[in-house]
């Protein structure tokens, strides 16, 4: 069953929805895909489903509040802030981990239990439109796809990376690690 709506998710896109502009159906769409994604992976526990939730709202948004493609370190800077307004500050070193490592191109190995290597897998599943699939039953990827549809997400990817492209020609991608 797919996580329809998610109370955490949408309180914090709706907050940064002049910021998303006439991204905000891609963006949103992109979140709910990578939230039910990660919850394939790992849990649908309500305090882990919480985690996701919040790493995938805040994990690319630095690229519309501070607009830039270089996006990881406003994105961690945000969600540290939600997380110390709202009395999560113990989430912070996990929900940090998942967003600065859900480019990695290998898998994470480091804290036993924590979100991060699912994290990592889902926003890879659906950044590949579903290429890789971890695993992941293909029927489960279309359900995903049809109930949260690109909404030019993906197009707006190749914009950001080209124009990324001609104006940092030596550092294009600079959320990607090994």
């Amino acid at each position: 069953m797919l996580l329809t709506e998610i109370a955490a998710l949408d309180e914090v896109l709706d907050a940064h929805a002049a910021e998303l502009g006439g991204d905000f159906t891609a963006y949103r769409n992109h979140t709910y895909r990578v939230v039910n994604l990660c919850a394939a992976l790992s849990s649908r526990e309500p305090a882990q489903l919480e985690k996701i939730a919040i790493a995938a709202a805040f994990h690319d948004l630095g690229i519309w509040t501070d607009g830039t493609f270089d996006y990881l370190p406003p994105s961690i800077r945000l969600a540290a802030a939600h997380l110390e307004r709202t009395g999560r500050a113990e989430w912070k070193p996990e929900i940090t981990r998942m967003i600065l490592e859900h480019h990695k191109l290998s898998p994470w190995r480091g804290e036993p239990g924590w979100l991060v290597e699912p994290f990592r897998r889902a926003d890879w599943i659906d950044v590949t439109r579903g290429l890789l699939r971890f695993g992941l039953p293909r029927d489960l990827l279309r359900e995903i796809l049809a109930a949260w549809p690109a909404a030019g997400f993906h197009k707006r990817l190749v914009q950001l990376t080209l124009q990324r492209l001609r104006t940092h020609p030596a550092s294009p991608l600079p959320m990607f690690r090994l």
